[in-house]
């Protein structure tokens, strides 16, 4: 008896140990991490296709595609921020989700009934479709996450939660090399299908587990938080508008555009070595998924040892600085030595950071901004500043190599960008703990009135 009772007793000694977790916090962090590897297994299940379909009328095209699909992500966030101001946040999660399903079941019949239709210009919208779309299921989660919890808890969990999305990324292009010879191509798009509808069960079920932060409130309608099952209202474009009046979310918005403008520098270096390999499409598709496999497996490694710690002990101004400088490192060693090997790594190690550290530390940023902002303004920064950030990045590059500068012209622009990118992170840091600290201790589920009623306020203007 005494030892039943001493292991029950050591448990939360374990969970605080090991994973830096309360017992309670269990379920919706797992809830979490299987809903975010749903997502994951999903996208990359596609992913392969996306870029050897982009790449088939040649490098300079996909360049194009990146702006049509900085246009289309510019034209649907007015859309999704009238869903977000009229129906209430399973509604409009739910409508997402929904609508991208309801296009995979659409591109599958088209394969299946219509093969011949199928050609380049198919597969240039699906390079766009599948763009708007990974930047949109991913944003709604991650939007999801900030409005459920805490900063403190973010800083603590959310790089745990992003292993789920990383075991997703993984198991992903495995079921794509299981699946594709005896269900065929077209079948993939049911799968990720099926796998988005069981993210949209999760999405409830995470509703319903996490009690509300406006709940824990005095006021549930502060400054924002609205509570579940209130509308969050508001006007279609109040998200552009919350950003450019918000020195915190323009940072936010500066920072993810320094980030996009030089991975995508990594991406066209990648696509240009790859073409040179092979000019099949099946040949590179098979290439692009082991970079991809091998890259989440580093990602994983990452997750697992040193995530949490960085934030933790180094909090996420250190956290947004590491990525921009292991970029400009990396882009450094790769014009001395200019190999297929040193671009995988390079690859591999930004990749790896951006997931395990990057990404978590940046989704900690908008837990502490109303819930308007943490869908809408989320959303245009998320969507549309990113592939903003695709296109100066794509014309960029393309520029460079035009006057024969190649990667050696690219360090020469990769480095000083670089050193702002992080000079803005560790700002971004403090801006976040600045905020945090306005408000004291807080309750473990909310507690964030004197938070929004201050932090947002000095921070718009």
């Amino acid at each position: 008896m005494s030892r039943t009772k001493t292991s029950v007793a050591q448990r939360p000694r374990l969970l605080k140990t090991l994973f830096n977790l309360r017992l309670e916090e269990v379920g919706p962090v797992l809830i979490a991490a299987l809903f975010f590897f749903c997502i994951l297994t999903a996208l990359m299940l596609l992913r392969p296709v996306r870029d050897a379909l982009g790449m088939e009328r040649g490098i300079e095209s996909v360049r194009w595609l990146f702006i049509g699909t900085a246009l289309v992500t510019l034209a649907v966030n007015p859309l999704f921020g009238w869903l977000v101001s009229r129906l209430k946040r399973l509604q409009f999660i739910g409508a997402t989700y929904t609508f991208f399903v309801l296009s995979l079941v659409a591109f599958w019949a088209l394969l299946v009934f219509a093969p011949a239709a199928v050609g380049q210009r198919s597969g240039q919208v699906f390079f766009v479709w599948f763009s708007v779309f990974n930047l949109f299921v991913t944003m709604v989660f991650w939007a999801l996450l900030a409005d459920r919890f805490t900063s403190e808890q973010g800083k603590r969990f959310f790089a745990l939660i992003s292993v789920g999305g990383t075991l997703g990324a993984i198991f992903g292009p495995w079921l794509t090399s299981q699946l594709a010879l005896p269900l065929g191509t077209p079948s993939l798009l049911l799968v990720a299908g099926g796998f988005l509808l069981l993210a949209l069960s999760l999405a409830w079920l995470l509703v319903r587990v996490v009690p509300d932060q406006a709940s824990s409130m005095e006021t549930s309608a502060v400054a924002g938080f609205a509570s579940e099952y209130e509308r969050i209202g508001g006007g279609a474009w109040a998200g552009l508008r919350a950003v450019f009046r918000s020195r915190y979310l323009t940072g936010i918005a500066g920072y993810i555009l320094l980030m996009t403008v030089l991975a995508t520098f990594i991406y066209f270096t990648r696509l240009q070595m790859v073409a040179a390999v092979s000019d099949n499409m099946d040949a590179r598709a098979e290439i692009l998924g082991q970079i991809d496999m091998w890259t989440q497996v580093a990602v994983l490694v990452l997750q697992l040892t040193l995530t949490g710690k960085i934030i933790q002990r180094y909090g996420l101004g250190v956290a947004l600085a590491i990525l921009p400088i292991a970029t400009a490192l990396g882009f450094i060693g790769l014009a001395i030595y200019g190999s297929f090997v040193m671009l995988i790594l390079l690859e591999a190690t930004t990749r790896a950071l951006q997931r395990g550290v990057t990404r978590p530390a940046r989704e900690a940023l908008f837990t502490v901004v109303g819930r308007e902002d943490k869908y809408k303004a989320k959303a245009f920064v998320d969507t549309f500043i990113y592939r903003a950030g695709d296109v100066v990045g794509a014309q960029t590059e393309g520029a460079l190599g035009r006057l024969g500068l190649a990667i050696g012209g690219l360090v020469s622009v990769v480095v000083p960008l670089a050193l702002v990118w992080a000079v803005l992170g560790l700002w971004l840091g403090r801006a976040q703990a600045g905020q945090v600290a306005l408000t004291g201790p807080k309750d473990e589920f909310g507690g964030l009135k004197q938070l929004v009623e201050k932090s947002v306020s000095s921070s718009v203007q």
